[in-house]
């Protein structure tokens, strides 16, 4: 139905992935004949993308949606969709009723929703058009869901098992955004392509695709077992050696009660591998704090690892309780505090390796990409999540330019 002469506004919380879909959901509801909004409080349809990976992020999505219902403006309608809505369905409707309308991206719930209304498309976006990409860079999310089985994730139970896109859907949509770099999202990125037939991965053809039509292309989420030779052959190609490796812990026993592969020495052997051959290449993990079994050897030989590993972004989350997973039912919780005592140790040693290999940066000439006014980024800096370089205000948005790094700042740099 059309949605001519009205207005919509888009709040998205969570991961890079539920951008791209409120990108999609953008995308449709503007060819439905509706209308941005500038902000939540002018639009006649507020849509709120939620997060519900942990608890944190669920507390924050039921925050955002009740202030967005209390600021909408007379007679708007606010419609809840993204994880938590896929997730918790009806019962997140039933707890909500102010609420329009809760709607999932790929099993929708709709509640109480006034005839005529506009509404969330009820349909997987996973392949749908989206706009024109708004910066120099764009997200694009290549598959939906995951396969694994990790003790303290609930994605699979509500995103499903993966379902990867064609390459010809991925290029399309790499084509239409006309971005200068691609970042490349999905829940396990490496594993793309071994759902359509065979087991096999066609990640490596897939960036060497986008490589083929782009500046940059840049990886996300990237499951250490299956960071082949031929993938980091691949990366190295496109010139954007930077490697997001979920690692999650170092110690074997604790990774194996995740249900994860790997332990801290093989993990430090790969990057050890990967920066001979490529001495720029940028490393980006995770790591979980207080699982359910975590002693005290074990945090620290975390500690360790993060010492001698000496990546650039790093980031400590601790363990959230998830409904329905593995860890759920696991003995060995770990007290809160301890957990908290953990992560500020972990934090403020990776904050002092980042501010160092940042400052080893000065003095040295790179090329950014020139994302806004006064802000760019080399190969080492993801948008949003990682650190950026300052440059003069004077240089075009969109364009690449070398600068000299002079001087550091935590996580940021300055150029000129």
């Amino acid at each position: 139905m059309s949605g001519s002469g009205q207005s919509f506004y888009v709040e998205t919380l969570g991961c890079p992935k539920n951008q791209v879909d409120s990108d999609k959901l953008t995308g449709t509801l503007v060819a439905d004949g509706m209308q941005p909004a500038v902000a939540a409080e002018d639009a006649d349809l507020v849509v709120v993308n939620t997060c519900a990976f942990v608890e944190d992020a669920r507390r924050e999505s039921i925050e955002v949606i009740l202030a967005l219902t209390e600021a909408k403006k007379r007679g708007a309608r606010v419609v809840v969709t993204g994880c938590m809505a896929e997730r918790y369905g009806a019962d997140l409707a039933a707890a909500l009723p102010e609420v329009e309308q809760v709607a999932g991206f790929g099993v929708p719930v709709s509640i109480g929703r006034s005839p005529g209304a506009p509404a969330v498309p009820s349909f997987d976006l996973l392949n749908l058009p989206r706009p024109k990409a708004t910066a120099p860079w764009a997200y694009v999310k290549v598959a939906e869901g995951c396969d694994r089985a990790c003790g303290f994730c609930a994605i699979p139970s509500f995103r499903g098992p993966q379902r990867s896109r064609t390459v010809e859907s991925i290029l399309a949509e790499v084509d239409a955004l006309e971005a200068r770099e691609i970042v490349l999202v999905a829940q396990d990125l490496a594993s793309f392509g071994r759902d359509q037939g065979r087991g096999t991965r066609r990640i490596v053809p897939l960036v060497d695709a986008v490589a083929a039509r782009v500046d940059r292309v840049r990886l996300l989420y990237l499951y250490p077992s299956d960071l082949t030779d031929a993938l980091v052959d691949a990366m190295c190609a496109t010139g954007v050696p930077y490697f997001d490796l979920s690692l999650q812990h170092v110690s074997r026993p604790l990774l194996r009660r995740m249900k994860r592969w790997g332990d801290g020495r093989r993990f430090l052997d790969r990057i050890e591998a990967i920066r001979a051959r490529e001495p720029d290449a940028a490393f980006r993990s995770n790591f979980i704090v207080g699982y359910p079994g975590e002693t005290e050897a074990d945090h620290d030989a975390l500690l360790r690892f993060v010492e001698d590993a000496r990546l650039d972004w790093c980031g400590f989350f601790t363990y959230s309780e998830e409904d329905g997973t593995l860890a759920a039912g696991q003995d060995g919780k770990v007290d809160p505090s301890l957990m908290r005592e953990r992560h500020i140790e972990l934090t403020e040693l990776q904050d002092r390796i980042t501010a160092e290999r940042r400052a080893a940066l000065v003095g040295t000439t790179v090329e950014v990409l020139v994302d806004e006014p006064g802000v760019g980024r080399t190969h080492r800096e993801a948008p949003e999540i990682d650190g950026v370089v300052r440059v003069p205000r004077h240089l075009a948005t969109g364009i690449f330019e070398k600068v000299v790094v002079t001087g550091a700042e935590g996580p940021d740099l300055e150029g000129s």
